[in-house]
This record gives structure tokens, C-alpha cells and sequence, in this order.
């Protein structure tokens, strides 16, 4: 059995495997070589505590990790390069704004002087909030009115190293006059639009239409302004923004060469800048691919690091200009592995079937053809066979339709059809190393079993729906198992968008998933992985499923865990809330509406109070499907 059937050793990273009991094991990255961690010990004893799945689980060790690779990676380039300058890494609170997140990358940065970006007050509230040292930076972007500005001037009386960075002209007007009604001086940096264009998802936030950045004439005018006012010496740090998932290694040089060129004339103009900020872009290998695809990536951490330090020092030496201190907002790829959602499959719908439909006396002669087909099929004419049981089948349904055959008729001729799939994919599976025609493959793969799961995806996995984003989604345990299945998953919403039909595999990219068949009395659970960045902030209130659990972990070397956090997933009340609905007038007026049925519909007193305790339980209840 090939255990690597879904590529978890190409998008695995060294933190997802494969036990020997075939349950997939995390692996403490902190501690090489300590005792994997069961993950569907994991929910058991995580359900033994009351709290069930759906559950967003976060790994502590994973996010401390990546923030230590990211560091290291980038003092092993300035090493290697012989660079003179520092380097600073942000996170944007954006990609993950839940505060035991944001706690925690604030922590495990510490020792880095590993800083926060911002887009918004109340961002900057959280942002002012955390334990930043005063060697860590917080950058303000976006655009900012004069609260946001009072309060980012103001941080530096806490002795926080707050920069605000201009995204347009008119902004460095208002920035001058509260400085000066405080009296404070700002520590400002300059948004600026450079010309290359990267691919992937993100690539129209990039190049000189992107929404947000100053042209080189604005640039221009926006220097000879803070020369006028006195206030050259405050513009500190250049920032650009490459984009979001840059998958490709050449564009990523190209931007950083572009960016180290304008810093250089800028700095020329009389520009105090100390900080080249390059933004975003450091992308995840989400399929393993290490390609260029917009969910993969074609270069390791350790040769973006290296390719921007040598960038910018190759063009700084070039220009005998000081090197600067590098600056990059990696929010992706410092929380989107450190985090997984975890859910069930309540049931599955098949198209196939391996129970025998006999022929009875007086059958439709279409009825028959479709029957006798199960007894002449072979490999020779799979793909005939498949044409001619299609054929029978719609032309059973249109008499059906015309009221020329009866309902159960009509069952058995589905019956028998999905029997002749079931013999099909049989065959197929049997000789898996023929070269079947691309048509038949197709046409089978497009049969695939429907598994209905436990989770919301508007909610849990938006980019999923919205973007297309991949991540990988595995089974927990049977991994020591052949699947026998090949499946979509389906959520629990009642919206057929609510649906996923691509997959990672180890051969790439598929549009079904091997799965297992379901066994009685056994729960099935799925894991999607690399979650942590922008699905908990991107989710909405489809169908009012909210919230799920959320779980922070912290894994043991002895293969146990701790619970760290534990956040429990919205109630009925709660989501009812959100859309303006008061829970208690609710149940003010289901409790009257039932009365009335006592009176009207000879409703007992005791069907009432079951009612009106079943209508409250359900109030206080988990907006996804709970288990008994």
C-alpha cells in the first residue's frame, strides 16, 4: 500500500506523516526525532473534554517554528552574503487577526525583534497591545485619518518604533498637522508602485495599477513637501508590495531589484532612509509541487532569503549606498501551517452499486438491454458498455417522464446502471497500470461518491470557494489502507457552491480524493491542513454556521500535547445575534406561539414544555451537526 498517495511528503514540510498504526502523526520541527504526536489521539481525547468537531487545532510549535526559520533563514543569507545591514520581519495582523494568534507570533518573535503591520485602528489598538520590544517595528498602512494618526504618534512616548507609512499625497498633509499639534515628529515611510507584475492570485495588486502606492512623480513631490516643512530626516523606511503567494523566484528578484533602485534615488533625493520594506509574497507549497502553479512555490525558504539579501546588496554596492535594513511582512508563511481544521464525514451518496438486478418477466426491452450489459462486460469495451448504459438509462427516465413506467421500475434501472459504474470501476481499479482512454477516465472520475462532511466552507475554508486556494485534505486514520472510494467532499450548508473538487495528490492536482468506505459505528474524520492564513478572518455566517472550536496545542516530545487555549465555537444564540435577531425575544415568542397551540391545536401540556425546552436547548446549542 503506498502511503504517500496524497503527497504528504512533498507539502508535509517534516511537520505531517504517517504512524505505523496508519494514523497521521504531527512532528515537533522544535525537537528532531521526539515522539510523533497521534492526531486522531488528538480528537479523542479533545471529544473526552466535551469539544467536538468541527475544530480549528492550532499547533503552537508549528507558528514558533516558522517564525525562527524565517529569522534564521535571512541572518544565515546576511552571513553568507557578507550583507552589512539588519533584518526586521512584520506580521500582518490581516492574515490572522485572533488574539491568542497574534499573542503568540508577538512571543516566539520577541528574540527576533519581529515586529506587526497594520491596515486599520483597530489593528494599531491590537498591535499597540502586544509585547513588541522597541527594536521590533509596527508599520501602519493603509489610509489613515486623524485618530489612527494621534494614536500612531503617540506610540512613541511608549517607546515603540512606529512608523507610518504615506499611500497617497493628501495623506502627508493631515500626518503634518497632528504632528504638530502634538508636538511629537513622526517616523514616516513612503508607499511606493513599482512596474513588475508577478503571477499567481494576487498578481493585479502588483505593477503601476495596483490599488495602493505612490507613482515616481507623487514620490517626487512628496519628498520636496517634507524638504519644505523641515521633515526629510522622518522618512525612514521605503515600502513596496510584491503581492500575496509570489509563486515564482525570478519574479521575486526582479521586484526586489526594482525596489533596491528606487530606494537608491530616493535616498539620492535627501531621504533619511534606513528601511527597505519589500512587502509580502513568500509563498506556501500548498501541493508540493515546488513549481510555479499559483498554489505552489518553485524555491525554498532559505533561497528567498538568500535572493533578496543578494539583490538588494548587489544594487546598493553598485550604487556605493549603505545597506539598509530589510524589511518583509511574511504573513502567510509564518501562520498558514500552524494551523488545520478537523471534521467529520456524517454519510456518503454513491452512484455505484454491486447489488445484482435480475430480469423479470414483462420488463421494458430497454430495461433488459441495460441488465443484460452486467453479463457481457469486459476490458476490451468498458468505454461501449459505459455508452450503452447511459443510453438505456436516460431513455428509461424520458419514458418515466412521458408516464410510460413506474416508479419502481424505474428504481430498478438505476440500480442496474449504478450497478454496470461498480463493475466498471472494478475492472479499472483491478488493472491500474493500463492505459485506460482519457475519455473513459474522465467519464469514471466524474462518478465519484459524494462524502458529506461536518464544516462549512464559507466559514472554515472561504479561499476554497472564493479563489480557488488548495490545501491539502487527508484522512486521519486507515492510512495502512488501500481507499477504496474516490470522493468530493461536500459541507453541511445547503448551497451546492458548498463543495470541493480539487484536491492535492501526489501526482499534483486531482478532482476527486481516495477515500476509505464508511464503516458502521466508526467515525471517519478529514483533516484540511495550512489553514492559518486569512480563512479565519476571510469566513462568513453562510447558513448561520459560525465559529467552529478552537483549539491551541503545544506538542510533548513524549508523543502527548498540552492544551494551551481552548475557544469554544459560536452558539445558535450567539450566530442569531450576529444578524440582529435577540435570542431572548425569540424564545419570548416561540413560547407564546406555542401556547396558542395548546389552545388551538389540543397541544398536551407536556408536548409544550418538551417544545419550548428543545426550541432553548437548540438556542445554546453548536450551529454544525453535534454528535450524541
Amino acid at each position: 500500500m503506498d502511503q504517500d498517495i496524497y503527497g504528504i511528503s512533498r507539502w508535509g514540510d517534516g511537520l505531517v506523516g504517517v504512524l505505523p498504526n496508519g494514523n497521521v502523526g504531527l512532528h515537533d520541527p522544535l525537537v528532531p526525532g521526539s515522539e510523533p504526536v497521534d492526531l486522531a489521539g488528538i480528537i479523542q481525547k479533545l471529544e473526552q473534554r466535551g469539544i467536538q468537531t468541527p475544530v480549528l487545532l492550532r499547533v503552537s510549535n508549528f507558528l514558533e517554528h516558522r517564525i525562527k526559520a524565517i529569522n534564521e533563514g535571512f541572518r544565515n543569507a546576511i552571513e553568507q552574503v557578507e550583507y552589512k545591514g539588519d533584518y526586521r520581519g512584520v506580521f500582518p495582523i490581516k492574515v490572522n487577526q485572533q488574539a491568542h494568534v497574534v499573542e503568540r507570533v508577538s512571543k516566539y518573535g520577541e528574540p527576533f525583534h519581529f515586529g506587526l503591520e497594520v491596515g486599520s485602528k483597530a489593528e494599531l489598538l491590537i498591535a499597540l497591545s502586544q509585547n513588541v520590544n522597541s527594536e521590533a517595528l509596527i508599520i501602519c498602512n493603509g489610509y489613515k485619518d486623524s485618530e489612527f494618526i494621534r494614536l500612531a504618534l503617540l506610540s512613541s512616548k511608549l517607546g515603540m518604533r512606529t512608523v507610518i507609512v504615506m499611500e497617497s499625497v493628501r495623506e502627508l498633509k493631515l500626518i503634518i498637522e497632528v504632528s504638530r499639534e502634538l508636538r511629537i515628529p513622526p517616523t514616516l515611510g513612503v508607499r511606493v508602485k513599482l512596474v513588475n507584475v508577478v503571477s499567481g492570485n494576487w498578481s493585479a495588486t502588483s505593477g503601476d495599477r495596483s490599488s495602493f502606492g505612490l507613482s515616481t512623480a507623487q514620490i517626487v513631490e512628496v519628498v520636496e513637501t517634507l524638504r519644505r516643512e523641515n521633515l526629510l530626516d522622518s522618512l525612514v523606511l521605503q515600502h513596496s508590495h510584491l503581492g500575496s503567494q509570489v509563486p515564482n523566484m525570478i519574479e521575486i528578484r526582479k521586484f526586489a531589484q526594482e525596489a533596491s533602485r528606487l530606494f537608491i534615488e530616493i535616498k539620492k533625493l535627501g531621504a533619511n532612509l534606513h528601511y527597505l520594506d519589500l512587502g509580502g509574497g513568500l509563498g506556501v507549497d500548498y501541493t508540493g509541487e515546488n513549481s510555479s502553479s499559483p498554489n505552489s512555490i518553485n524555491y525554498s525558504l532559505d533561497e528567498y532569503c538568500y535572493s533578496l539579501v543578494e539583490t538588494v546588496g548587489f544594487e546598493m554596492n553598485d550604487a556605493g549606498i549603505e545597506h539598509p535594513c530589510i524589511v518583509t511582512e511574511s504573513g502567510r508563511a509564518c501562520v498558514a501551517q500552524s494551523s488545520m481544521l478537523l471534521f467529520s464525514v456524517l454519510e456518503s451518496t454513491s452512484y455505484e452499486s454491486d447489488g445484482v438486478v435480475l430480469s423479470e418477466e414483462g420488463d421494458h426491452p430497454v430495461l433488459q438491454s441495460l441488465i443484460d450489459i452486467s453479463d457481457s462486460l469486459n476490458r476490451e469495451i468498458l468505454l461501449e458498455s459505459l455508452n450503452d448504459a447511459t443510453y438505456y438509462r436516460d431513455e428509461l427516465r424520458a419514458l418515466f417522464r412521458r408516464g410510460r413506467l413506474s416508479l419502481p421500475i424505474l428504481a430498478r434501472a438505476e440500480r442496474a446502471h449504478q450497478r454496470i459504474l461498480g463493475q466498471i470501476r472494478a475492472m479499472m481499479d483491478d488493472l491500474n497500470d493500463m492505459e485506460w482512454s482519457e475519455e473513459l477516465n474522465l467519464r469514471v472520475q466524474g462518478m465519484a461518491d459524494i462524502y458529506h462532511c461536518n464544516f462549512s466552507l464559507f466559514q472554515s475554508l472561504p479561499d476554497v470557494w472564493a479563489i480557488d486556494q488548495l490545501h491539502p485534505i487527508i484522512p486521519l486514520t486507515r492510512l495502512n489502507e488501500k481507499p477504496d472510494r474516490n470522493a468530493v467532499l461536500c459541507d453541511v450548508t445547503c448551497d451546492s457552491d458548498g463543495r470541493i473538487d480539487r484536491f492535492v495528490v501526489s501526482e499534483g492536482v486531482a478532482d476527486c480524493l481516495p477515500l476509505h468506505s464508511l464503516r458502521e459505528d466508526e467515525e471517519y474524520y478529514l483533516g484540511a491542513f495550512f489553514v492559518g492564513a486569512y480563512q479565519e478572518t476571510l469566513g462568513d455566517l453562510h447558513n448561520l454556521f459560525g465559529d467552529t472550536n478552537v483549539v491551541t496545542i503545544r506538542l510533548k516530545e513524549d508523543g502527548e500535547f498540552e492544551l494551551l487555549d481552548e475557544v469554544e465555537g459560536d452558539t445558535v444564540s450567539e450566530v442569531l445575534s450576529y444578524v440582529e435577531y435577540e435570542p431572548k425575544r425569540l424564545l419570548e415568542k416561540f413560547k407564546a406561539r406555542a401556547e396558542r397551540a395548546v389552545k388551538e391545536h389540543g397541544a398536551t401540556l407536556g408536548e409544550l414544555k418538551e417544545l419550548v425546552s428543545t426550541y432553548r436547548d437548540s438556542l445554546r446549542g453548536y450551529t454544525y451537526y453535534e454528535s450524541d
